[in-house]
């Protein structure tokens, strides 16, 4: 009979039903391995197969289960599910809608941190490459933490301890809970854009892997990454590692750790500042005594000894030039004298009286030209003598010093040019009156000019 048939809309209405009506059936936990999954379906529906190596159950995650996610999905991934099962009459199969999945054995707040840990190091914000140096001495440092407990008190004490002239500045934060994120990054932005700060120390004592979370999410690690101002991490315990940490300019095991990290011990600096003038002066008193050394030698040189040294050899070319002017006068007196004798005997072979009277008188006459001429002659050579001497007196390096020259010395060698010098050599200065040891800043060579040129030629 037609009447005995059911349609087919009928028959799986019935088997919904049965579904609906299960109590086995309202609630089920699932494991299995996630297939079919299309991570591009972001906020909206989202439908792939759980299954293992025996069945393949189709599942359903909705829209708003999904945006409550940590974690994201990806296909191979083992999984455990929560939800209802039921029929979706359309098709006829039935399927899992899903109330809440997360990994199978890592936990989702674990398997949330190892996603996000890997996405940003892929990213570069964990390189060493931009890690920022801690301020060796800072003036200022910003703490974010909990305006209560002994994280602050921690800091401040160990700050006074090691580096009282440093300022501590306090951003009170919430640390714990779902507003703490948030928090966390609101305080270390207001503190970075400052621009006050030479350090920031972000801490927070010691707690479960969910108390720490905060510290793992990505804007709080990304706010740490992309401060300006050098910054210092120290969340949890020794063995807690947050991307807080990871993300941090420097991680430190405590705060306690963290605040040592961020200032020097101010008497450590005061004892290396201490050795440091020690070491100068030391260094100062050794060069001061090299100079006295060297000055010493210098004026136990013969020069300032026996300063005479200096124009002996001038004295002795001036007695060589007298003894040849004095040579050269004796022989024209003595060609004048042979000259007078031969015009004597000429006179004498004439014997009129009136040419030897002539003869007289122009031996008279000429005997006054030649006493004449060898006085003038005499007076010539004379002052000639006189000026070689006070040329040569002029040429007395002691006279010429007098007159405000000087001598310049380098290495006991007497500098006459330019081109023997340089820039930052050392010179002795000679003066009538004493030494200049001088450092030459500027050597300016004089530029010979045509005239010059020609006067040279």
């Amino acid at each position: 009979m037609a009447e005995d048939y059911l349609t087919v809309s009928q028959l799986t209405s019935y088997i919904k039903r049965k579904f609906d009506c299960d109590p086995y059936l309202e609630k089920v936990f699932v494991k299995g391995e996630i297939s079919n999954y299309n991570p591009y379906r972001k906020n909206t529906h989202q439908y792939f197969s759980i299954k293992d190596k025996g069945a393949k159950l189709s599942a359903v995650l909705f829209q708003r289960e999904a945006k409550k996610m940590t974690v994201e999905l990806e296909d191979g991934m083992s999984v455990m599910a929560v939800g209802r099962l039921s029929l979706y009459e359309k098709n006829g199969t039935y399927q899992l809608y899903i109330d809440h999945i997360e990994p199978e054995g890592l936990g989702q707040l674990y398997a949330a941190y190892e996603q996000t840990k890997k996405k940003l190091a892929e990213q570069g914000w964990f390189d060493a490459e931009r890690k920022k140096e801690l301020v060796r001495f800072p003036r200022k440092i910003a703490v974010v933490t909990s305006a209560s407990g002994a994280v602050i008190r921690d800091i401040q004490t160990t700050l006074d301890r090691r580096f009282p002239i440093a300022e501590l500045t306090l951003f009170p934060t919430v640390v714990q809970g779902e507003k703490a994120a948030d928090s966390i990054v609101k305080s270390i932005e207001a503190a970075d854009l400052e621009g006050v700060f030479d350090t920031i120390i972000v801490a927070r004592g010691g707690g479960s892997f969910e108390d720490l979370f905060p510290f793992n999410e990505e804007r709080v690690a990304l706010a740490i990454a992309k401060a300006q101002t050098p910054l210092i991490s120290s969340v949890g315990h020794e063995t807690d590692t947050t991307l807080s940490d990871l993300a941090a300019d420097v991680r430190a095991a405590t705060p306690t750790a963290a605040a040592e990290l961020a200032v020097p011990l101010l008497t450590e600096e005061l004892a290396r500042i201490d050795r440091t003038r020690q070491r100068l002066t030391q260094a100062v008193q050794s060069q001061i005594r090299q100079e006295k050394d060297r000055l010493s030698r210098v004026q136990r040189s013969y020069i300032f000894r026996q300063p005479k040294r200096l124009y002996e050899g001038y004295s002795q070319n001036l007695d060589q030039l007298t003894e040849e002017l004095l040579r050269h006068t004796e022989q024209q007196l003595n060609t004048v004298r042979q000259q007078i004798q031969i015009t004597d005997q000429r006179l004498n072979s004439y014997n009129p009286l009136a040419l030897i009277k002539q003869a007289d008188k122009d031996n008279v006459r000429l005997f006054q030209q030649l006493t004449g001429a060898m006085n003038h002659r005499f007076q010539q050579e004379t002052r000639e003598l006189n000026h070689l001497i006070q040329s040569l007196d002029y040429l007395s390096p002691l006279n010429i010093l007098g007159r405000g020259y000087a001598i310049t010395k380098k290495e006991e060698t007497v500098v006459k040019t330019t081109a023997q010098v340089r820039p930052d050599d050392e010179i002795q200065v000679m003066l009538h009156d004493g030494n200049l040891n001088a450092v030459v800043s500027i050597v300016e060579k004089k530029e010979r000019s045509d005239r010059d040129d020609k006067e040279n030629v």
